[in-house]
């Protein structure tokens, strides 16, 4: 009878084995498989990869951003524009848009809300003027005014201006802003011409500008900017210094030609999207969205009728189908509504988000038949028409603010 040893060799022999298990031990194998000391490694090139050619992405139209400021400049007959680019500069990334924004005629200055972002500016080379409407702390307006960033002020903080502008041995160039009724910060109005006097009144203080903001309720705006154009007559009649007066949001390019004043404050014009339905139908301007939110196709599969997708059960297949899964959720900012009516663009054509949005995937009906493959890149909103911002937006009921300032920062973003 063979022993086992025999039998082992046997099949790796006709299996085509010609490295049989030899008679010494296992050990004695194993050793002599083991490299020896002396034979050096071959050199090797390690290259790090950040981000997978699946992981979703934005991108930024340069060509775009240009073509929005030069209709809002059309807009406002050639007034200076005080760009915002708060909450991440829409999306696009504050450093990102605020090099391309400032090669721009037209644009005199850039206007954030939370000092990182100004800073960001400064240190990405940005020397236009920036103006900060945020709440500073004394460690943070040093910082501020050491940077050139010019600080939104709205209480009496005169003495601490003297200070800063003795140590710093130049005047401070501030912004007033002026709370006519929306509630939020600024002066309110009734106060305002005790403070802007004093401010002015020191040597210390430059008054680079004074602001308001528009509530952007049709009845309640007029008695705004009318409490504004007072106050600043008032001013102007004694001699005070109020630096140029700017208003007029995106909404109000649309709404309120009559506060375009000395300059304008747009933000979601710039990125070429259309804060309202009516404004688009409007054509007052020709906006061009400049942002887009793509990813890859993750997987193509054939559900059969009664197979189900997403979580609890949240679609079922009425008949065999072709889905798509999407490398992109609700972590990278697409918005868990997408499934109540969003439709995404692959190959030309749209197709509907169905089930539920996930934290990481989303899934796309595509018919009965396989039109999408894997890698094929999924635009989920951007330039082209149906997929626009305020498409997605329109169809699953979302802010299209919220659509864009919600996206995760630390998405790669790239300029096209």
């Amino acid at each position: 009878m063979p022993t086992r040893r025999q039998v082992l060799k046997r099949v790796l022999a006709a299996a085509g084995g010609a490295a049989a298990w030899p008679a010494t031990s296992r050990a004695a194998h194993v050793r002599r498989q083991q490299p020896a000391a002396a034979q050096p490694s071959p050199a090797r090139t390690v290259t790090h990869v950040r981000d997978s050619a699946f992981d979703p992405r934005v991108e930024i139209n340069a060509a775009h951003l240009a073509h929005n400021v030069a209709e809002v400049r059309r807009r406002v007959g050639g007034r200076p524009i005080v760009a915002v680019i708060k909450n991440n500069g829409y999306g696009c990334g504050t450093a990102i848009v605020g090099k391309i924004l400032e090669t721009l005629p037209g644009v005199a200055m850039l206007a954030v809300v939370k000092l990182s972002e100004a800073v960001a500016l400064r240190e990405a080379g940005i020397r236009k003027p920036v103006l900060l409407m945020g709440p500073l702390d004394m460690a943070g307006l040093d910082e501020a005014l050491r940077l050139r960033i010019e600080p939104m002020v709205y209480t009496p903080i005169g003495d601490t201006f003297d200070r800063i502008a003795a140590r710093q041995q130049q005047a401070v160039a501030i912004h007033v802003c002026v709370d006519t009724g929306i509630g939020r910060v600024g002066v309110p109005v009734r106060e305002a011409t005790v403070l802007i006097r004093d401010l002015a009144a020191r040597s210390s203080v430059r008054i680079a500008s004074t602001m308001m903001t528009f509530t952007e309720d049709p009845q309640l705006d007029i008695e705004q900017l009318a409490r504004f154009n007072a106050l600043l007559a008032v001013l102007r009649h004694d001699g005070v210094a109020f630096g140029f007066r700017h208003a007029a949001s995106t909404f109000g390019l649309f709404q309120r030609p009559d506060a375009f004043l000395d300059a304008v404050r747009p933000g979601m014009a710039i990125f070429g999207i259309y804060p309202e339905p009516d404004f688009r139908a409007a054509g007052v301007m020709d906006l061009r969205p400049a942002l887009s939110l793509k990813a890859r196709v993750a997987y193509v599969k054939r559900l059969a009728k009664g197979d189900t997708a997403g979580y609890n059960r949240a679609y079922v297949a009425a008949n065999p189908v072709w889905v798509a899964t999407l490398s992109v959720g609700h972590a990278d900012g697409w918005p868990r509504a997408a499934a109540q009516g969003a439709r995404v663009l692959i190959n030309g054509a749209l197709y509907p988000v169905i089930a539920t949005v996930s934290a990481s995937h989303t899934i796309v009906e595509i018919g009965d038949a396989p039109a999408a493959a894997i890698g094929d890149t999924a635009t989920l909103f951007g330039w082209e028409d149906g997929a626009r911002p305020e498409d997605v937006s329109a169809a699953c009921k979302v802010s299209v603010y919220d659509l864009t300032m919600h996206l995760n920062p630390l998405l790669p973003r790239t300029v096209v």
